[in-house]
């Protein structure tokens, strides 16, 4: 930071100075103040403070911050290592186009981004650079103000913050966030931030409204974008197809004719690995082998004494690429027998890249035979039956080996039926599209003779000639030219096989020099490896040929091979105008070849195109702006016969202007007829009419569409510049997958990917295209290399296409589906990707800069205020939102309330009255019964501990205990016996023995804020408080008297205290908050019995009664139910300590059913363990007789909003074993009130509602259909209590607000808390929880805060006392929302939407940090698949909250800390991070 702060340190900045600037940032970063504007009003306000700098204007000095991120000691260039200068990999690399990008990354000074950090065993290579340092001096900033204010502010803080009290000594260095900031997480958060800062992409005005509320911003066309400007183009007219030449009738026919007149002639040979010919096939055995195979087919195969096919049935075609021989043979075979041929891969394994959209092409054709050869017959894999494996998604086949010794020789007789056909299809040939669906293009026999005798005219082939293919024959060029074309005209096909050139690029050089071939059919790859291999290579020659055909002219890469290619072989006799590049497609076959000039060809040409222009589809040759440009090659002219125009790509095809970019359209004799079975999609993709500007078709006919994109330049020349495949619309520009690959590979040549491994493709986030790259990377890069060619991949995009790159994925060497021959299977990578399935090894995303088109930040609106009238009980025209339990007066005679003030009385009571009714039975982990209490037993432990207490710790009434105890019978004793002697009892949860480091300083903590005297114990714990272990976490010196009650003398107390008031406090409550919070709430004696007479009537409770608790009796309901009620009300309690499920997850559903509860208590985390420790064991339970039929209700004890998706699978899950289906509700308290609602068992069942979650966002409820977008169902959390009165108040007026609004839950009842226990009395703060008026309205009613929004919704139910019911929903909690972009987020719906985001996840928690957005997730699954998590969080929560995530963390299993409640601790979560304690997997800071 040092650096770019320099200016501003000089002269610190009034408040007011530092107030306009933080405004003006915010400004920009909305988008409401353009660059431009942002710096001149920067300069402006600084410009006093400023000291100059020599010689430099103050306004240039705000430039110094658009490169970004803290420069601090990194401005020292890296050395360039030297280029690698004769690796393999160096496929298409363009000199110009590397110069071009390095010059643009030049313009980038080293921007340091935080680099993702990994967990050691997820890393292949360590290096030791991937630690940032420790930032010791800077406090993160606010994204939102642009300056780092270094003084740190103290905020208020409560008596204890996040679990350290003011007077606790702590040397932590906390920056004014309370975070400690000694950890490599928090500077590499400040280098993201910093790289945040830079200005974003100019703002955008327009917007559409996406269904109601978010208002989406639409990219607005610039005005200044190119238009195109040239007139409209005509129709380009190829040259006529030569009528004088004696053209056989058909390709069968020239077949025919070669095999009886010339048998000898070579046809084609064959070579192996080694480049040796291993046979040669002859025009004779063509014939006779074809015949062969036509009769086998038609007369040999039967089923059932039918002949399995008949003329113009679809036949698969499996051949490898190392046996052309036998593909033609099957070929012909099958033409002469009326089939149709289907040429595809080998499959090698059951689950190859696209293969099962290749077997949904073979079922849709209905084919039921594959040809193949023996040896590959034998290759493929097979089922135990010894059959070929049935591969996914194929229809079952039967596979005809067809080597000679298979076939039947025909008789003399029988000749094939094959008439010339005309119409009829000749044979399919499958295309892949963009999305993955696997297509056939059908040709016809007469498109087939127009392709050859056009390709003879185009290529001026004459009988007898040679050709070198290095092609796959099965399709496209290699097909045309080598398997078809070739026999029309008797020529000798040299096949090179794949295989081949892997070992020997130059292998194809080798053959052109010693067969004297006249033509070469290659791709710009076959040219780029042999110039790599050709050094050792002296005496070869290509003087011979006179066409050197590039199938693959239309890639942007492949006039750099081509000049590459002429420059070196040149000097070994290669002429510059045999280089001959072309275009085709499969739905149009040929589209353009370029013609050495003795065939007419006009000299070729090149353009040098701006990129910018391209991008909307204009063409502009570039002239001063030499970086982003794109360099193309002619593919000659339009081939002889055929009509081609240019089309606009969307919408109506109305023909280009002259310098449009648009798709090339082709209207012939041989092009394909359509794709085959889809008559709907033939009609409006492969075909189409184009029109002039007036609206007029240029032709009778319908012209066929390539799926290139290009325009025609001077000469008629037609140059590609792209593929409909690869076109990504990114806002309103359209971009390259190619050229973006060609980028890429021009960063620092390749030291880090292998080349022609890189797979550029689009996905759809948020209503627009974004834009990805994965790459496989080599094994030996190391973590920080792979991270800075990331970012500097990043950097030479945005440079040079102006574009952002939503995700950088790098995988492992050879992890990445092939295609079938060499390159990458693009949609299934897609697939991948979106699957969670690519299993990355490094991510680099960059939601930030790509997505400009969030909704607007939302503005404050003011709302109904004051002054706004209140009619009777009406706000803004509603009924005010208020509701209230049954009132207390009417419900039970008030004598027994009084006797019942203080619950020692009771206690004594019941001893003196029913001494032998047993209150409490404790499970252990078996289910069998460990103790119990009968009333008489109760009060004389109780006694008993009075006694110790004052006897032995020489305790006076009102002083505060601490009862350490684990759940239990002496826990009830210990409390009961503080009462006794009229001092505060603390229940506080004990340590745990494995994880002392962490529990017992909170058992420290609370010990000292709660001033409590003495710590009463077991002796186990006792000797736990005291041991070596725990002297290392806590300062064992400072105990005060420890007591423990395991062997007490039996003692009677001489009077047992009786509390002046019920006003006197009679125990505290501790609980730690989910945002980390201690708080201790007081409670009084009246407020303790008014709870517990609530609770009775509420759940209609008796001695008679018997209930199942398994809750922690430490805190809020569940301490008042585990201690408090069954005293009050006589009933039985069976307490199950939730700790045992751990060991017998079915024991508190077995304890239930034994006992018949009617009602019963449980927490989330129990419900969740059951669930998913028991979903499968239902059966086994009935079978040991578990029934629930006998629970009227069971209540889950929370302070959160209710988790429906859990209630509802339990109450499925168990509706086996008779759970009633609407036993299961909620109950809701909060620190203010324990106990707000109870469902208990009267009163209408808990109804749900929907709510739109965009207008909770804007803290608006709008309640929808069920399963409308958006939807968020909300169910209500119980009955109001009796005596509870509720409202809902307005967060910042504090007004009340009408039925149906979302506010704050206020609660205004007998049995709230006092106040806050705290170390220092915060007046403040308890004024504002405890005793909060209306603003207007009723102003008399004290009321206490909860902290939690929700709303009241009047329903058509009625309750018990025939009024209307109010339903009470809660939201959450105010504490825990993140304020983001405007608008109020509840963690959890962020969280439910990321776990649905991919099956590993097993849990999420989401926190903000400096206006980041952090989300780390559970990985239940390996750790090498935990990078796919990165981009689906990402997705989702752009997708379906509108924020962008900030950074990911990725961790193992249980890391997210969650209380006994089964609530997240995220504030804990979010300290741990910052400290660098969680040891997560994976660390992704998006950019």
């Amino acid at each position: 930071m040092a650096d770019r702060e320099c200016p501003l340190e000089a002269v610190p900045l009034p408040a007011e100075v530092r107030e306009s600037l933080a405004e003006l940032e915010l400004e920009l970063s909305e988008g409401d103040i353009t660059q431009k504007g942002y710096e001149k009003k920067r300069a402006k306000l600084l410009a006093r403070y400023i000291p100059l700098i020599q010689g430099v204007d103050p306004s240039l000095q705000a430039e110094n911050r658009i490169p970004g991120p803290s420069q601090t000691m990194t401005t020292v260039p890296k050395q360039q290592k030297p280029r690698p200068t004769n690796s393999r990999d160096e496929r298409f690399r363009s000199d110009v186009h590397t110069e071009a990008v390095q010059a643009a990354l030049a313009k980038y000074k080293e921007r340091k981004m935080p680099m993702p950090s990994k967990r050691r065993s997820v890393l292949v290579h360590s290096s030791v650079e991937t630690y940032t340092p420790p930032d010791l001096h800077s406090a993160p900033p606010d994204v939102t103000t642009g300056l780092v204010e270094h003084s740190h502010c103290e905020r208020p803080q409560l008596a204890s913050v996040r679990g350290v009290p003011r007077g606790y000594s702590g040397s932590i260095l906390e920056t004014a966030g309370g975070v400690p900031v000694n950890s490599r997480v928090s500077s590499k958060i400040q280098q993201l931030l910093n790289t945040l800062k830079r200005p974003k992409r100019p703002p955008l005005k327009e917007f559409f409204v996406d269904d109601f509320e978010e208002l989406l911003e639409v990219q607005q066309p610039d005005p200044n974008q190119p238009k195109p400007e040239g007139s409209q183009m005509v129709v380009l007219k190829g040259e006529p197809l030569a009528l004088g030449t004696p053209w056989p009738p058909s390709l069968l026919a020239a077949l025919q004719r070669w095999g009886t007149t010339q048998p000898k002639a070579p046809c084609l040979t064959a070579l192996d690995t080694t480049g040796k010919a291993v046979y040669t096939l002859t025009y004779g055995k063509l014939w006779s082998r074809s015949l062969k195979l036509a009769y086998t087919l038609l007369n040999k195969l039967t089923s059932k004494n039918e002949p399995l096919l008949k003329p113009g049935d679809r036949v698969a075609l499996v051949f490898p690429n190392s046996d052309p021989v036998m593909f033609m043979v099957a070929f012909y075979g099958c033409l002469l027998a009326e089939l149709v041929p289907v040429p595809i891969e080998v499959p090698l394994t059951r689950k190859d890249a696209g293969s099962q959209q290749v077997g949904f092409l073979l079922g849709s054709c209905g084919v039921t035979l594959a040809l193949t050869t023996d040896a590959c017959q034998k290759g493929l894999p097979k089922a135990q039956t010894g059959e070929v494996a049935t591969f996914k998604g194929w229809p079952p086949l039967a596979w005809l080996v067809v080597d000679g010794k298979h076939l039947t020789k025909p008789p003399k007789d029988w000749h094939p039926l094959a008439q010339d056909m005309g119409a009829e299809t000749a044979y399919i040939e499958y295309k892949t599209s963009k999305e993955g669906s696997t297509v056939g293009v059908t040709v016809s026999h007469a498109s087939l003779l127009a392709q050859c005798r056009a390709l003879t005219q185009a290529c001026g082939y004459s009988e007898a000639e040679t050709l070198t293919n290095v092609l796959d024959f099965k399709r496209d060029a290699g097909l045309w030219h080598g398997v078809l074309t070739s026999v029309m005209n008797r020529m000798h096909v040299i096949s090179i096989p794949y295989a081949l050139m892997k070992v020997n690029p130059l292998s194809w050089i080798q053959k052109v020099c010693s067969y004297k071939a006249r033509a070469a059919l290659v791709k710009s790859r076959d040219m780029h490896w042999s110039l790599l291999a050709q050094r050792g290579q002296r005496d070869v020659s290509l003087s011979s040929l006179r066409m050197l055909i590039v199938a693959d002219g239309a890639n942007p890469w492949s006039i750099s091979s081509c000049d590459a290619f002429l420059n070196v072989f040149q000097s070994r006799g290669l002429r510059p105008e045999v280089i001959c590049p072309c275009a085709s497609s499969p739905e149009a076959l040929t589209v353009a070849i370029r013609r050495p000039p003795d065939l007419g060809g006009p000299p070729p040409r090149k353009a040098v195109l701006s990129m910018n222009g391209l991008s909307y589809g204009v063409i502009r040759v570039d002239t001063e702006e030499k970086l982003s440009v794109l360099t193309v090659q002619d593919v000659g002219q339009v081939m002889p016969g055929a009509n081609v125009c240019v089309v606009k790509v969307e919408g109506t095809p109305y023909l280009c202007k002259t310098d449009e970019v648009g798709e090339i359209c082709v209207n012939s004799s041989a092009t394909g007829a359509g794709y085959y079975g889809l008559l709907g999609i033939t009609k409006n993709i492969f075909e189409t009419i184009p029109v002039t500007a007036g609206g007029v078709p240029v032709s009778d006919g319908p012209f066929t569409r390539t799926g290139l994109l290009g325009f025609v330049g001077p000469d008629n020349l037609v140059f590609v510049v792209g593929k409909l495949d690869g076109l990504m619309v990114v806002g309103v520009r359209r971009h390259n997958a190619d050229d973006i690959v060609a980028t890429a590979l021009a960063v620092e040549p390749m030291k880090f990917v292998y080349r022609g491994r890189i797979a550029v493709f689009s996905v759809t986030v948020l209503h627009d295209d974004r834009i990805v790259l994965v790459a496989e990377q080599r094994p030996d890069a190391s973590e920080e290399d792979s991270f800075q060619w990331m970012s500097r991949v990043l950097q030479a995009i945005d440079s040079i296409h102006q574009v952002g790159v939503y995700c950088l994925a790098l995988v492992p060497a050879n992890t990445l589906p092939k295609a079938p021959l060499g390159g990458i299977h693009i949609s299934e990578t897609k697939q991948r990707f979106l699957e969670g399935m690519l299993h990355p090894c490094n991510v680099l995303m960059c939601p930030h800069t790509c997505v400009t088109n969030l909704p607007k930040p939302r503005q404050k609106q003011p709302e109904v205020g004051p002054a706004s009238m209140i009619v009777g009980n009406l706000v803004a025209g509603k009924r005010i939102a208020q509701a209230s339990g049954r009132e207390l007066a009417h419900l039970e005679d008030s004598d027994q309330a009084r006797k019942f003030l203080f619950l020692p009385d009771v206690l004594q009571w019941r001893a003196h009255t029913t001494p032998d009714h047993p209150l409490f039975l404790l499970l252990n982990a078996k289910g069998t019964v460990t103790s119990t209490a009968t009333c008489i037993q109760l009060h004389k432990k109780a006694e008993r501990v009075a006694a110790a207490l004052m006897e032995k710790a020489r305790v006076s009434a009102g002083d505060h205990v601490a009862l350490v105890y684990p759940p239990g019978v002496d826990l009830i004793a210990a409390f009961y016996g503080c009462l006794y002697c009229g001092c505060v009892p603390v229940t506080v949860r004990p340590p745990h023995p494995q994880n002392l480091a962490t529990t017992l300083p909170t058992v420290k903590m609370i010990v000292e804020v709660s001033k409590s005297a003495c710590v009463l114990t077991t002796q186990a714990i006792m000797r736990l408080l005291k041991s070596k272990e725990a002297a290392a976490a806590v300062d064992v010196r400072t105990w005060p008297t420890i007591l423990d009650t395991d062997d007490i003398p039996k003692k009677k107390v001489a009077s047992i205290f009786r509390p002046p008031s019920p006003d006197v406090l009679a125990y505290l409550d501790f609980s730690v908050s989910t945002t980390g919070i201690l708080a201790g709430v007081k409670m009084s004696h009246a407020a303790t019995s008014a709870l517990c007479r609530s609770i009775k009537l509420q759940c209609e409770l008796y001695p008679s009664r018997q209930i199942a608790i398994c809750l922690d009796p430490y805190c809020g309901l569940g301490f008042a139910l585990w201690c408090l009620c069954s005293v009050y009300s006589g009933h039985q309690s069976v307490l199950v300590p939730p700790l045992e499920l751990e060991s017998n997850v079915s024991l508190w559903l077995s304890a239930v059913s034994q006992y018949k509860a009617r009602v019963t208590f449980c927490s989330y985390s129990v419900m969740e363990m059951c669930t998913k420790g028991l979903g499968a064991q239902t059966g086994v339970l009935r079978m040991k007789g578990v029934n629930l039929s006998c629970v009227r209700t069971c209540m889950v004890v929370a302070e959160e909003r209710p988790r429906i998706a859990l209630t509802q699978s339990f109450s499925k899950l168990f509706k086996d074993l008779g759970l009633p289906a609407r036993a299961v509700s909620t109950t809701f308290g909060c620190r203010v009130n324990v106990a707000i609602c109870l469902q208990g068992t009267a009163g209408p069942d808990p109804t749900t509602v929907y709510v739109d979650m965009r207008a909770l966002r804007h803290d608006r409820v709008r309640l929808v259909e069920r399963g409308s977008p958006h939807s968020l169902p909300l169910t209500e959390s119980g009955k109001i209590l009796p005596g509870v009165k509720v409202i809902i108040a307005h967060t910042e007026t504090k007004g009340p607000l009408g039925d149906s609004h979302l506010g704050e839950i206020w609660v205004s009842s007998p049995h709230n808390a006092t106040g806050y226990y705290t170390v220092y009395g915060e007046e403040s703060l308890h004024a504002d929880h405890f005793s909060a008026r209306l603003s207007f309205g009723d102003t008399q009613t004290i009321w206490a805060r909860t902290g939690y929004l929700g709303f009241l919704r009047r329903t058509e139910l009625t309750d018990a006392s025939g009024e209307r019911h109010d339903a009470l929903y809660v939201v959450g909690s105010l504490d825990e929302t993140l304020e983001l972009r405007g608008m109020r987020y509840h963690p959890i719906d962020i969280e439910t939407s990321v776990i649905r985001a991919h099956r590993s996840i097993a849990e999420c928690a989401v926190f903000t940090w400096t206006n980041l957005l952090v989300v780390v997730v559970e990985l239940d699954g390996l750790e090498q698949d935990a990078l796919d998590l990165v981009a689906l969080v990402t997705n989702v929560v752009l997708e379906e909250h509108h924020l962008v995530v900030g950074v990911v963390v990725i961790v193992d299993p249980g890391v997210i800390p969650i209380n006994s409640r089964g609530e997240k601790q995220r504030m804990h979560l979010r300290d741990g991070f910052l400290a660098d304690q969680l040891d997560p997997i994976y660390v992704a800071y998006n950019m």
